[in-house]
């Protein structure tokens, strides 16, 4: 993560059931919708999290196989797509 780049949103309050809610000018910037699915992985140093939508994640590692395969004269496995 390259803290020039980032941007703060705000702060949120973890509740009961460990539960936060997304400031909604983070949502409105990243286009996070209700019901989409999020990624929460810790940060390098173990001292917080991040959040990235689950669709970004199978895009980029979509292409990375693609990738991998151009590179080793493969074609890649496909997949069954879920919605």
């Amino acid at each position: 993560m390259n803290p020039h780049n980032m941007e703060v949103f705000g702060t949120v309050k973890v509740g009961d059931r460990g539960q936060i809610v997304i400031p909604s000018g983070a949502r409105k910037r990243l286009c996070i919708k209700t019901g989409d699915f999020m990624l929460v992985i810790s940060t390098p140093q173990g001292d917080g999290i991040a959040l990235i939508k689950a669709d970004v994640v199978r895009e980029l590692v979509r292409k990375m196989s693609i990738g991998l395969s151009q590179a080793e004269g493969t074609k890649p496995k496909a997949r069954a797509r879920k919605g």
